[in-house]
């Protein structure tokens, strides 16, 4: 990619800051916990496997910056403070779990070792995101036919990971085969990732890209304008219901109406098999000013306007054809097959 999503930079985590795109190329430098927390937050970063990533960073900043005597009484602080940013997407759970996890096992070993493990498993949780979406893309992209016209809603592309991407790097490697005729990247109201990022990276990579309004799919596909859907995930639960952004149910109806396929990329970190079925994902509601405003400045919407912001939807098992995901692409049955993958 010509940007880094997500840098380490000595003492620090650099975010490219995606709420200035797609008109500024502004990053962010965060040095402590709180400050990680709070970029999570806010969306500076976003995609659950960049949170993810940024999560362990932060992590490993909140061990930097505090003194040897406070470390053992203030990591479980910083874990829940880094847990509570987003609630939605499971992979910034798993990033905490893990960092725990290798607290533990390094702590007897002093403070000096305990920071250098953390910064090493941060980076390591970084790669081995890149390396995934990698796989993911070559995976992927054999289910991608010649010519291919494919809608995809938010942005699963290299801004909501390490590199490269979910969704995203589906295309790009279906792309690299020479199968790619067009994406249709729909804006995703009312933050606009479609718009914004997922436009902004495709145009930067050469991939032809039209940009349209999220309620024009429905007629690009009635006139056999789309062959496919393929989207990413915040949360995929054991049955194989789908949490992503806010939107992607709607999708997955048209394409069902239509009788396209609806595919899902993700890792095996958005997977959660405790997570019984969609009905159990917690959905975050978000500011109504994202609604009322546009990027909190022009108002579009009448002043005291009750809203609701609900920044997630669930698509149920039955209208996803198939889960693509590093170990492979799964099919139904979900609950039996996405089980297998962790065997």
């Amino acid at each position: 990619m010509g940007f880094a999503t997500i840098r380490w930079d000595g003492d620090a985590v650099v975010l490219i800051d995606q709420r200035r795109l797609p008109t500024e190329e502004i990053y962010v430098r965060l040095t402590t916990a709180e400050e990680t927390a709070r970029a999570i937050k806010d969306m500076v970063v976003r995609g659950a496997p960049a949170i993810g990533d940024t999560a362990a960073y932060g992590l490993a900043l909140g061990a930097l910056r505090t003194p040897d005597a406070e470390l053992d009484r203030r990591w479980p602080e910083l874990c829940e403070l880094i847990a509570q940013a987003r609630p939605t997407a499971v992979n910034l759970r798993w990033a905490v779990e893990r960092m725990k996890r290798r607290y533990a096992e390094i702590r007897p070993q002093g403070a000096d070792a305990l920071r250098a493990a953390l910064i090493e498993e941060a980076r390591l949780i970084w790669q081995e995101d890149v390396d995934s979406c990698r796989a993911m893309g070559a995976h992927g992209a054999e289910l991608i036919p010649a010519h291919a016209h494919i809608l995809t809603h938010c942005n699963a592309g290299a801004l909501a990971t390490g590199d490269y991407g979910t969704a995203l790097g589906v295309v790009r490697a279906a792309h690299e085969q020479g199968k790619v005729k067009m994406v249709f990247a729909d804006e995703t109201r009312p933050f606009l990732q479609g718009a914004r990022l997922t436009a902004w990276e495709l145009q930067a990579d050469g991939i032809p890209v039209t940009l349209i309004s999220d309620n024009m799919s429905g007629y690009l596909m009635s006139r056999g304008e789309i062959d496919l859907a393929v989207v990413g995930a915040d949360r995929i639960a054991a049955n194989g219901d789908v949490a992503n952004k806010i939107g992607t149910y709607m999708v997955a109806v048209l394409c069902a109406r239509h009788g396209l396929p609806f595919y899902v990329a993700a890792p095996l970190s958005t997977i959660d098999l405790a997570c019984p079925d969609g009905a159990h994902i917690p959905i975050e509601e978000r500011p109504a000013r994202e609604v009322t405003h546009v990027f909190d400045r022009e108002q579009i919407a009448p002043a005291g306007i009750p809203v609701r912001n609900p920044a997630f939807d669930v698509t149920p098992a039955e209208l996803v054809t198939a889960i693509i995901t590093e170990r492979g692409v799964v099919r139904p049955p979900y609950e039996r097959n996405l089980a297998a993958l962790f065997k």
